[in-house]
Formats: structure tokens, sequence, C-alpha cells
């Protein structure tokens, strides 16, 4: 019997799922056959292109360990869609001859406003790790949040570092340890204390429990040596157990009160979506507020960032800075959240795959072009300044 075109499609189409299909052919040419392109893919020119080469490149666990969120990955979905939303209302006739990117964050003055996310484990997605994570971060000249889980010590990383650095803190139930902690990534360099406050418990990460996510042997969690186990042990929360050796659930803001007392750096609260806990915030004296939801890998069906952050800038009104993650992608992204009140926004999984991808070079290109981006939106928009830059430049919802 004479299979229909309809069938023969639908079975090419099955076995190109399945990888096993050869080259489309049309059953009708048109003209002379052609070659196949030959030589390298075209280089990556936006972030998603980083992602999909980086998902050729690294291991399948360590795409989904990057990849993944919490529950139903609606808040990891819902973080990029609230910025594709949001539209712009730009003004023409505008000088943007010369665009300032410069801001001043705790002392510092940064070339722009984009920092790199403290994110764990960069030893699965590339052999150097973090060390090649700071090269890049340094080329670029971004600021790097280094995390309490990396893969390489903070002292190795701030030997090669020549942008400035701060530190992730998850605060140990060993206060102890978690004093020398913050000594230690003061010494190395860093320049403040980013305390995650969002993570009592772990979040339930479906697609780490079904791969049965662990770290390969001869990796670990290297600043957090000398906790025995909990250094090279990865937690799967499961219906026995919801808590983990390395995130104290009693943490609260008497131990905030407890660490500003002891830091010699500026102090910043990262995990703030709720408004009044932005404004205890501003209220106990800390240095600056992240509004991040964990990049949707924590609590899911919680808002997106992007529309928490103007009802905790509110709350902020000016008295300390505000910082924002999760969805960044493109530099209209950038340019909407300092809109909606962001001093600055930091990137995670972007510049992981850029990584992944092609090493320091990855996360060198990955920070150059959102920054490129984000000149080209200033400019289009009429804002040519980061102090021009405000609501009116959103269009009205």
């Amino acid at each position: 019997m004479r299979t229909s075109r309809r069938e023969a499609l639908v079975s090419t189409l099955g076995l190109a799922a399945a990888g096993l299909a050869g080259p489309r052919r049309s059953p009708e040419p048109e003209g002379p056959p052609t070659s196949a392109p030959s030589g390298p893919l075209p280089p990556p020119v936006s972030l998603g292109d980083f992602e999909s080469l980086a998902q050729g490149r690294i291991s399948h666990l360590a795409f989904e360990y990057v990849a993944g969120g919490a529950g139903d990955e609606i808040t990891l979905r819902e973080n990029r869609a609230a910025f594709d939303r949001i539209r712009l209302r730009p003004r023409v006739l505008v000088d943007v001859s010369r665009l300032d990117t410069r801001v001043s964050l705790l002392g510092l003055e940064l070339p722009f406003p984009i920092l790199l996310a403290p994110t764990a484990y960069h030893r699965l997605v590339h052999e150097e790790g973090e060390l090649a994570t700071v090269r890049g971060a340094s080329a670029a000249g971004a600021a790097l949040v280094v995390s309490s889980f990396a893969t390489t010590s903070v002292e190795e990383m701030s030997a090669v570092a020549t942008c400035p650095l701060w530190f992730q803190l998850y605060v140990q139930p060993d206060r102890g340890f978690t004093r020398e902690l913050v000594h230690r990534a003061e010494q190395a360099g860093c320049r403040a204390l980013c305390v995650t406050v969002d993570s009592p418990v772990l979040g339930a990460r479906n697609r780490e429990q079904r791969l049965r996510f662990a770290l390969p042997p001869g990796m670990e969690r290297v600043n957090l040596r000398g906790l025995g186990k909990a250094a090279g042990a990865t937690e799967r929360p499961s219906e026995q157990k919801i808590y983990s050796a390395v995130l104290d659930p009693s943490l609260t803001w008497r131990e905030i009160e407890w660490l500003q007392s002891l830091a010699r750096v500026p102090l910043l609260l990262k995990g703030i979506l709720n408004p009044d806990d932005a404004r205890r915030a501003v209220e106990a004296g800390v240095a600056g507020v992240i509004v991040s939801n964990h990049g949707g890998r924590v609590l899911d069906t919680v808002p997106a960032t992007v529309d928490a952050l103007p009802l905790v800038a509110d709350q902020a009104a000016g008295r300390i800075p505000v910082l924002v993650d999760g969805g960044i992608r493109r530099g209209t992204d950038v340019l909407k959240a300092l809109a909606l009140g962001a001093r600055a926004v930091l990137i995670g999984r972007p510049y992981l795959y850029g990584l992944g991808a092609l090493g320091a070079e990855g996360v060198t290109r990955v920070v150059n072009v959102l920054k490129s981006e984000f000149e080209m939106a200033m400019a289009l928009s009429g804002r040519p300044t980061l102090p021009s830059i405000d609501r009116s430049v959103l269009w009205p919802s």
C-alpha cells in the first residue's frame, strides 16, 4: 500500500525527534540540489545562543541542574515572561551621541549596572570552574558575587581577579564557622556580603530528583570545608526530609543584626520579594537588598522578580540601593529593571551558559553582548544616562 505524504511526514518527524532521520529532502525538488553548509556554526550573538551552544557541550546532568527550577517551574518561566509583557515608550530627537552607563554602588564605581550573580558548582560546566569565570568577568569589567557553594575557594578566586568580588553567604547552623567564613571572604578582598534569606529549606527541584543529582567524585563545596559531610554532599528534598545541613531554618532578623555587628563590609539581603520585608530591611540598617526569587529554584508560584521590584523599590524609597535578578536576557530587560527602581541587575544562568560554551571567553562575551544591547536600548529610548532612566520610559499598562 502506498504511503501518503502526510504519513511520510509524520514518520520523518518521529525519526527526527529520535535523532534517527537523515537529511530532510523535498519530495518534489524545484531546482538543482545544493550542498549542505560547511564550516563552523555562526558565532553566538544573543544570550539565548549561548544557552543553545552550552546545551550541546556540557553534560545532561549539568545542563538540567543549571536550567531547572522548583516544582512545575511556573515562577522560572514567569521571570522571563514578565519582562516580555512590559512595553517601552521611547523619546526621539534626544542627543544620545554619548552614553554614560557608570553606576555608584556601595562605595564602588562600576562601568555598567550588570553584575554576575552567585551561582554554584561552576566546575560542573567547565573544567576550570570559577577560575575561568573570574577571568571572564575581569576581562569584561563586571563585578562577580562569589557563591558559598563554589567549587573553588574564595581565596583562589581572589588571587586571579581584577574585577570587584562580593561574597554570597548561607548562614550556617554552626555560627562559629559562619563567622570564620565571613572573615575569610573579607580577607580575600570581597567588598560586600550578600546574605541569602529566601532558603530556610530546599526547594522541590524535581529535575534534580529525577536525575538523582550529586556532585561528581573529586568535586566539593570548597568554601564549606570543615563542615564534614556538608562540604561534599549534595542533598535532595524528599517526603522524609526537607532540611539541609547547610541551610539554617532558624535564621531570623536577630542573626542579621549579629552579622552586621561582625562584618566590616556592607551587608545586603538577597531574596527579598515582600515589600513588608523590604521595609523591615531598611529599618534594620542593611546596606541594600536584592529582589530575587532564587531564579525560580526555591518556592514555585511566587511572582516574577520584575513584578515585585517596584513594590520593593517604593519601600526602599532611595534610602538603600535595590538590585534585582531573575529572567534578564536582553538589554531592554536591564533598561526596564532600572526604570522600575533597580540600581543594578544580576545575571546567573546566562554567564554559566557562556562558561559552558566557551570558557572564560564565553563569560566575557555574554557580559559584552548584554552591555551592548543595554546601550542600544538607552540610545533608542532617548535615555543617555542612568539617572534619565525612570518609569516614564515604560508604556502605560
